[in-house]
């Protein structure tokens, strides 16, 4: 027999849940083949048959939680029958044969092993194990049961959230409640988490894209057929706030405590977005690349993150971001932190807008600009200075170049 195990989820995440299972008890598995699909807080993780055989048994249904390095299921070699449900769980308990395991695997016994977020929001809230009520597999405590348990008399109850209001019979006809999944989930509370932890601070400015656009359409056939890939706007927008955190490193730096960690390095995280929601990939050391490295980095993480094939790796690390929210028509918008991250910029749609240049009133290609600060770290000035010199560098693209 081999386990189907839960595999490698990156060393910040304990934790997933079983969105779909591909396969059911009794099916034929070839090795590879994806049985089930885990989602994470991050991303959805799909886990393939560690060898060919029958599905003989699945330890963890949908929508469960599992921890990280849990077993999954049981696939037996060969076309034998799966154990019937009739057959005593000791008996099948018996006839597994796993690397590694204790002696304890062996003999029937209750899953008393809780969710660990269950842990952790138990202790929160100050609850013992017996005061919830579980509804995992055999009793097992999942974080949703923690929340409705009852608060213990000497602890204040924790703030609700609002309630909604009254709903007519004919309104709620006509509406679905869908459970958030752990993806819409984690975002919404990091993105409160910002709110709540950093002083966060908006500064604007606007940019004239006419030496970019000039630029791009000069080379980018030539820049295509060299480099197979296409020029766009970001790998403009990510050297130009490269060459604008070198000069204000702060933008670049993150709190630890009560220490400030500047990073000379940049990695620099491109906001996209997925149908399930807003992912962050990293282009890891952004300020060493060229114009051809970074559109390429860019176009392939775009597309793994639209496919959901991110690993954890790909989206954790970063220490500044861009975020575009023109590809979707935005004109101006103020975006949210990322943290532990002290800065994010915000792109936006290009207008065709009267502006004054010497004196005369001509229309350019205009972009708003917004960039986000943690003001605990930087200062007015150095947030001012690092959008003016980003703005400079899009104006004049020689100035890259030049490093200017």
């Amino acid at each position: 027999m081999t386990d189907v195990m839960v595999p490698a989820l990156g060393e910040s995440v304990s934790e997933a849940t079983v969105s779909t299972w591909f396969k059911k008890v009794g099916d034929v598995v070839k090795q590879d083949e994806m049985l089930c699909e885990l989602e994470t807080d991050k991303v959805s993780v799909e886990v393939p048959a560690p060898a060919s055989g029958v599905l003989a048994e699945i330890l963890v249904q949908e929508g469960e939680t599992v921890a990280a390095n849990a077993r999954l299921g049981i696939i037996t070699e060969g076309a034998a029958a799966p154990a019937t449900k009739d057959e005593p769980k000791a008996a099948k308990a018996e006839a597994v044969n796993s690397p590694g395991a204790g002696p304890e695997t062996l003999t029937e016994r209750k899953d008393v092993e809780d969710a660990p977020s269950a842990k952790k929001a138990m202790a929160e809230a100050g609850l013992t194990r017996d005061q919830v009520q579980g509804s995992g597999r055999d009793g097992r405590v999942m974080k949703e049961d923690v929340a409705k348990a009852p608060a213990p008399a000497a602890t204040a109850p924790a703030p609700a959230a609002m309630p909604r209001g009254p709903v007519s019979t004919d309104d709620a006809s006509r509406e679905e409640r869908v459970k958030m999944t752990r993806l819409r989930a984690t975002i919404a509370r990091r993105l409160k988490d910002a709110q709540n932890t950093a002083a966060m601070l908006t500064t604007y400015n606007e940019v004239d894209m006419s030496g970019i656009m000039g630029l791009r359409n000069e080379y980018k056939d030539a820049f295509e057929k060299k480099h197979g890939v296409k020029l766009g706007f970001m790998s403009f927008f990510v050297k130009a706030c490269t060459h604008a955190l070198k000069e204000v490193p702060e933008v670049n730096a993150e709190i630890d405590g009560g220490d400030v960690i500047y990073k000379h390095y940049v990695h620099m995280g491109v906001a996209v977005g997925t149908p399930n929601g807003l992912v962050v990939p990293v282009v890891r050391d952004a300020d060493q690349m060229g114009f051809a490295q970074i559109e390429k980095k860019i176009a392939e993480l775009g597309l793994r993150a639209r496919d959901g094939k991110l690993s954890m790796a790909e989206m954790q690390g970063g220490s500044f971001t861009i975020s575009n929210g023109g590809v979707y028509g935005s004109l101006m918008s103020s975006p949210i932190l990322n943290p532990p991250q002290s800065g994010i910029l915000g792109m936006h749609k290009i207008q065709d807008r009267p502006v004054v240049v010497n004196g005369q009133i001509v229309i350019r290609p205009m972009m708003y600009l917004a960039l986000s600060y943690d003001h605990r770290i930087v200062d007015g000035k150095g947030a001012v200075t690092f959008l003016v010199r980003v703005k400079e560098a899009l104006e004049d693209p020689r100035r890259l170049l030049m490093d200017l």
